[in-house]
């Protein structure tokens, strides 16, 4: 389902919000690179990210949006999805929700299921340390990538 305006809205206002209470300047490039992870369905990684937003700042660096993209991480304004193909995706949907990745092309979108949100973890993970968040990542081949075999 697209994100709505509202929802764009919304996620816009938090950052403004985190960055003032953080005491964080809101340039144009931090912003512009937030709005662009906050209206995209396809967790783009950094490089996307990049040619996205030069279309409407051509000045804008590629180290730029590397350093605002962690920024927003250490900020907790986006999460983070590693791919197969070793690249970080972003992500400004922090609700609830899991991942469907497609194994070839890297396609990738939200999707909720409260069967999933309610699946207790194994008390094993308690050797590992404390659990924070936990995402479903189901993982397959996309329509289109299927109507390509």
């Amino acid at each position: 389902m697209p994100i709505t305006t509202q929802e764009i809205e919304r996620r816009m206002t938090h950052f403004e919000t985190v960055c003032r209470d953080k005491g964080i300047k809101r340039t144009h490039q931090r912003i512009e690179i937030f709005r662009e992870v906050a209206q995209a369905e396809d967790h783009p990684d950094a490089e996307q990210i990049f040619q996205r937003v030069q279309k409407r700042m051509p000045t804008v660096s590629l180290d730029t949006v590397y350093r605002t993209l962690w920024l927003l991480h250490e900020l907790g304004l986006v999460i983070t999805l590693h791919s197969g193909r070793e690249r970080t995706h972003f992500d400004a949907n922090l609700e609830k929700h899991h991942h469907f990745v497609c194994e070839h092309c890297g396609f990738t979108r939200d999707f909720h299921c409260s069967d999933l949100d309610r699946i207790r973890l194994p008390d094993v993970l308690k050797n590992f340390g404390k659990v924070k968040t936990a995402q479903v990542e189901a993982r397959g081949l996309c329509k289109a990538c299927l109507l390509k075999k």
